[in-house]
């Protein structure tokens, strides 16, 4: 059994992306376990909401899925740029995690539009 999600660029990249947070917030102290928490959710909403919306009957389905990861990857660099205030991350893991990011969100948002199309 083969699943659709599984070839979609944006869904390879949605991973990497999740994995960097994985790495980035193990070194978060225990007094930010929130932050850590809503951190490691938003990014792994990113992955689930393309799998899930790429199971859906129609492309219009999919792209509210698509729109939901939007809104994840700006609650991840938000949640980051509380971390950087917080120092629990540096700029250069900041800066790293940002453009992961938007190539992410690039990648989400020129897919949706090819859906609409």
């Amino acid at each position: 059994m083969s699943f659709r999600y599984r070839k979609f660029k944006v869904y390879q990249d949605a991973l990497v992306l999740h994995k960097l947070v994985v790495f980035l917030t193990r070194q978060f102290p225990s007094n930010f376990y929130y932050l850590k928490d809503q951190v490691c959710r938003a990014s792994l909403s990113i992955i689930l909401n393309i799998a899930e919306g790429s199971g859906k009957d129609s492309d219009k389905d999919f792209n509210r899925y698509l729109k939901n990861s939007l809104g994840s990857i700006n609650e991840l660099v938000s949640c980051f740029e509380v971390a950087l205030m917080e120092n629990l991350v540096t700029k250069s893991q900041f800066s790293d995690l940002e453009n992961k990011a938007l190539e992410v969100n690039n990648q989400l948002g020129g897919f949706s539009k090819k859906l609409k199309s």
